[in-house]
């Protein structure tokens, strides 16, 4: 198994599974992309995207409806990205990506929980380089063989292309994310998911006892409503 559904299988294991956790942070997602390009999905491929994604977790239209309403509106909220980085119990690196509309509240409630949860916040850029940010797609094989796919993909970023069981996952840089997506309409291939993903470059073994702590701190963080992803170095 490569790299490609390596990724997915973690992704799979994500704490984000109940909808009450899911559901408004795939909803501020859309509001941001809608508020920043307009909430016509045709005309504005942030959106297409954020709405692609909610509909992967099986959101409901009525919730992405009422998300591009909210955004369009003259009562929108104003999100901008935050971004965090810390350590935590036993050494594990994290970083935490925000969307916040009161970012005094954000950063305190971030430090609150690296604090009380045996971890710290460390100045931003300190562990950037220990992640690698790709641009990660997901949908099913078309009606052509690989190779002949990733030649077509290659030009617009392609780094990597896996199948397994007729689902197809390809990883590129994530400069090259609206190149990909491009492409991906070229071709007339449907996507299930586009994401844009941290990759630990160096991914670190930690016991089950370990986890456990450093799951205590995780699940404060992706509990936290201004909290829209978190990414460790766990292999």
């Amino acid at each position: 198994m490569g790299r490609a559904f390596e990724y997915r299988k973690a992704a799979k294991m994500k704490r984000w599974g109940a909808m009450s956790r899911v559901f408004p942070k795939l909803a501020k997602a859309i509001e941001m992309a809608a508020k920043s390009g307009g909430g016509d999905p045709e005309m504005n491929s942030a959106l297409r995207t954020a709405i692609l994604n909610a509909k992967s977790e099986n959101m409901p239209k009525t919730n992405i409806d009422a998300a591009i309403k909210r955004a369009t509106g003259k009562d929108a909220a104003n999100y901008s990205d935050v971004n965090f980085e810390g350590k935590g119990p036993h050494g594990v690196l994290i970083f935490v990506e925000t969307a916040t509309d009161n970012n005094t509240r954000t950063v305190a409630n971030v430090k609150m929980h690296f604090n009380k949860n045996g971890g710290q916040v460390v100045p931003t850029g300190s562990l950037e380089f220990f992640f690698d940010r790709k641009a990660i797609f997901e949908f099913t094989k078309p009606d052509m063989e690989l190779e002949e796919l990733e030649l077509e993909l290659i030009d617009a970023g392609l780094e990597e292309i896996e199948e397994q069981d007729g689902v197809c996952i390809a990883i590129a840089e994530y400069t090259d994310f609206g190149n990909m997506n491009h492409k991906f309409e070229e071709l007339g291939i449907s996507l299930t998911k586009a994401e844009l993903k941290r990759i630990p470059n160096n991914p670190q073994e930690f016991t089950e006892a370990q986890q456990d702590d450093i799951g205590k701190l995780l699940e404060k963080l992706e509990d936290d409503d201004d909290v829209q992803a978190v990414y460790t170095n766990i292999a």
